[in-house]
């Protein structure tokens, strides 16, 4: 199984792959080589994406339409290094709401939705009520997010970072078969 790197998501295939197999998409075996040859080489032609799974031009580009429609493809982008563009410095940050009203959830998660360097923002079931990556230039920048954006998020009643030393892992969506 072959893995494809993507800075700021990890998804777990074995999940995903169970999701499927609950019905949720029916998908069979050439569905999921299309997806896994998309998913390392997005800009694949359909005649030569017809040729790597071994079909017709036709029936690809039918299957294409329809994974496209039913969402399980939901979109095309260019994956970015931002090690490249100079954003090497990740901090994960616990976030402790003061009010966790289905109303306080909406409203931070909206403000969160607008904040750039927030990579990542993910609900938790545990003694902090999110946890968010995030990314930016050096401490200096990261110190000027969390005192002016995430510091003043509605709700927030306390945080607390952990700057990441090293990226041991990070994947994307990459094997679906």
């Amino acid at each position: 199984m072959s893995r494809r790197t993507e800075v700021g998501k990890s998804y777990d295939l074995k999940i995903w792959r169970k999701a499927v197999q609950k019905g949720q998409v029916d998908l069979d075996r050439l569905d999921h080589r299309i997806l896994e040859v998309l998913t390392s080489e997005g800009r694949l032609s359909v005649t030569d994406l017809a040729k790597r799974i071994g079909l017709s031009k036709s029936p690809t580009q039918a299957r294409l339409k329809r994974l496209e429609a039913e969402g399980v493809i939901a979109g095309y982008q260019a994956l970015v290094d931002p090690i490249r563009l100079g954003l090497d410095h990740v901090a994960f940050v616990e976030v402790k709401l003061s009010d966790t009203r289905e109303a306080a959830l909406r409203a931070f998660n909206g403000a969160v939705a607008q904040i750039g360097e927030i990579e990542q923002a993910h609900m938790i079931a545990s003694n902090f009520d999110y946890l968010l990556k995030v990314r930016t230039r050096d401490m200096l920048a990261y110190r000027t997010v969390l005192a002016e954006k995430i510091s003043t998020l509605p709700f927030v009643s306390n945080t607390s970072t952990y700057v990441a030393m090293q990226a041991v892992k990070e994947t994307a969506l990459g094997d679906v078969t």
